[in-house]
């Protein structure tokens, strides 16, 4: 289990020519700094091209042997990120789903917390979208897709709740609307990230979220 790091609230940090030394620290906050400052590099203007270990303890401030101190390999890196990933957005859901407890609601609030995490974080959906991962280990790939696996089943365990709260039923099977809001989250994350973060991953999510919510009739 690795250290849980705020992402969601991550502001980018500014890459110097030639970054100070860490300060003598935990290795959970030197950890914790790694993880920031590659999530900052992803978000940059470079943060299409392949990660190295040279560029990243450059921009912390360390020497590579340094870095591996704190993970022994870039591919534990990115599986840390995924990890806080997973772990800050489905806590968030799950304390919007105790809020809300309209299903029709619940699915819109989750919907929005999402794209808003991307908006937030555009280093981490380059991660998500796979495009972070291109020339990296290919079972990152496959946990990022266990990460949308997890969210599908999370819209339909909500979905299938409403028979229960509510007594009402859909016209088809919650697992093809929840296949459906999930490829919605994709799609928006593939937008975002194809226009280089210019056109923001929640923009226009009203007038959209008046076709999605014809499911739901």
């Amino acid at each position: 289990m690795v250290e849980q790091l705020e992402i969601a609230d991550l502001e980018p940090i500014p890459m110097e020519k030639s970054a100070p030394k860490i300060e003598k620290r935990s290795v959970k906050e030197r950890r914790q700094q790694v993880l920031a400052v590659l999530a900052s590099m992803l978000h940059s203007e470079r943060g299409m091209e392949r990660m190295t270990t040279a560029r990243l303890a450059e921009a912390v401030g360390v020497s590579e042997a340094a870095l591996y101190r704190y993970f022994p390999s870039k591919t534990k890196m990115f599986e840390a990120l995924i990890e806080n990933i997973e772990q800050n957005l489905f806590i968030r859901i799950s304390q919007a789903t105790k809020i809300e407890t309209n299903t029709v609601n619940r699915v819109r609030d989750i919907l929005q917390l999402i794209l808003d995490f991307a908006r937030k974080n555009p280093g981490m959906t380059r991660i998500l979208t796979g495009h972070a991962l291109m020339f990296e280990d290919a079972k990152l790939q496959a946990r990022v897709a266990q990460f949308f696996d997890r969210l599908q089943l999370q819209f339909v365990n909500i979905l299938q709740m409403r028979k229960l709260r509510e007594g009402k039923t859909f016209a088809v099977d919650e697992r093809t609307i929840a296949t459906y809001l999930v490829t919605f989250c994709e799609g928006q994350f593939m937008r975002y990230v194809r226009t280089n973060f210019r056109r923001t991953a929640n923009q226009g999510f009203e007038q959209q979220w008046q076709l999605l919510e014809q499911l739901f009739i």
